[in-house]
């Protein structure tokens, strides 16, 4: 079978960005599949191509994947209508490869929502077989953080949102909100598969600190100091602002062996800097972001992993965040601030701590609480952690499923 993959954030586990993609191509190729990768360039990304753009456009094979980059870079930093270019633009230059190249199956993997418009295409015109991925619901999240308030242009995203569900052959959410998201535009649960992000287990077994890295952590840490580590975007839905007022609230206790080190980009990194230094939070780091296998480094020095959206009721069952599969792949206990199915995940399996949205006081005392715990009550929330992360979402089985999916799907000829 020969598959197109359209996502336009790719990333090799070289980059520091969801390595989810590059997974399932693997998978998919080891069981004698083609797969023509299309992407874009990105900010957090490595693609592994490294020859000139030709017309905006290189190619190559990296691990047996063949990449299609277009020449379209994407930053965390751009502004709202930069980044509706960048999609726009992406989305035609990859409805131009749906439209030409030679493949039995499209997979296109949001966000955003743009990259289905090839799959539809393809669909449409050249009656091909089409799987979409939702990684968020769109146009519900941009709605609810009111990033998009124009009543026309969420009508006009709403239908395009229905049109992609009911025009791909299959549809896979990576939450269960997500699932319902899509059953709730009126898609037959037969048609929906739950593929939640994983943990890539195999690239923790290889975790490493460059020398560099080393020097670093020593001159930030002491062997005292209770690391919480944040690892992933600086963005509006992150609501990092929340740990800047619990590293506040701790530093007037006194509590000086606490630390966070948010490592990542994003487009409010500065601002939060700023306002660090601005107020002397001497217990908060800034790290630039780091290739996988040397984030999992970091990860197993930590002492928790922390797990941070705005109170968003959006958000509850409708993310399925890369950072919280990265912290129980790494043993690391979780804190985490928001309901919905992660709180449940984290409490059922006593993996870590909820707090509730809003509340800084009652974080800052669960930090407490944790610094406090017995040594071993808190590895065994890591083996708890580590646990889960095996039983139920190792990266090579979630893989395989999707691949299984792929090729059920193919075989049926829907």
């Amino acid at each position: 079978m020969k598959i197109l993959y359209i996502h336009q954030h790719f990333s090799t586990p070289q980059g520091s960005g969801s390595i989810r993609s590059y997974q399932f191509a693997k998978m998919l190729i080891s069981r004698g599949h083609q797969v023509a990768l299309v992407c874009g360039s990105n900010q957090k990304a490595v693609v592994g191509l490294s020859a000139p753009y030709n017309r905006g456009v290189r190619r190559g094979f990296v691990d047996g994947i063949d990449i299609i980059e277009i020449h379209v870079p994407y930053s965390n930093h751009d502004g709202f209508l930069r980044r509706v270019w960048k999609f726009c633009l992406f989305s035609f230059g990859a409805s131009r490869r749906a439209l030409s190249e030679d493949y039995d199956l499209v997979f296109a993997s949001s966000t955003p929502l743009t990259v289905a418009l090839p799959g539809i295409l393809a669909k449409l015109f050249r009656r091909k077989l089409f799987l979409f991925e939702v990684r968020d619901l769109w146009p519900e999240l941009p709605a609810a953080m009111g990033i998009i308030k124009n009543r026309f242009v969420l009508c006009c995203l709403s239908y395009f949102e229905k049109l992609t569900y009911k025009t791909a052959d299959h549809c896979i959410g990576l939450s269960p909100g997500m699932c319902e998201g899509i059953k709730k535009a009126g898609i037959s649960p037969d048609c929906i598969t739950l593929i939640p992000n994983g943990c890539d287990l195999n690239i923790m077994s290889q975790a490493a600190l460059t020398p560099e890295l080393e020097v670093r952590w020593s001159n930030n840490f002491s062997q005292d100091d209770f690391v919480a580590i944040f690892a992933g975007a600086h963005g509006v839905a992150n609501g990092l602002d929340a740990i800047l007022d619990v590293a506040e609230i701790l530093l007037d206790r006194q509590e000086y062996n606490i630390k966070f080190l948010f490592v990542g980009e994003g487009k409010l990194k500065r601002e939060l800097r700023d306002r660090a230094a601005g107020k002397n939070l001497v217990n908060c780091i800034f790290w630039d972001p780091v290739p996988k296998c040397a984030m999992f480094g970091l990860l197993s020095r930590a002492s928790i992993g922390l797990m941070l959206l705005r109170n968003i009721p959006a958000f509850y069952e409708g993310t399925s965040p890369n950072k919280f599969f990265d912290y129980i792949a790494s043993g690391l206990p979780v804190v985490n601030n928001y309901p919905g199915w992660v709180a449940e995940l984290i409490k059922q399996n006593e993996c870590g701590v909820v707090v509730q949205p809003d509340d800084p006081l009652a974080f800052s005392e669960a930090l407490l609480a944790l610094r406090a715990m017995p040594k071993d009550e808190l590895v065994q929330m890591g083996c708890n952690a580590r646990k889960l992360a095996l039983r139920e979402f190792d990266r090579s089985a979630l893989s395989e499923e999707f691949s299984i999916l792929c090729e059920k799907i193919y075989g049926s000829g829907i």
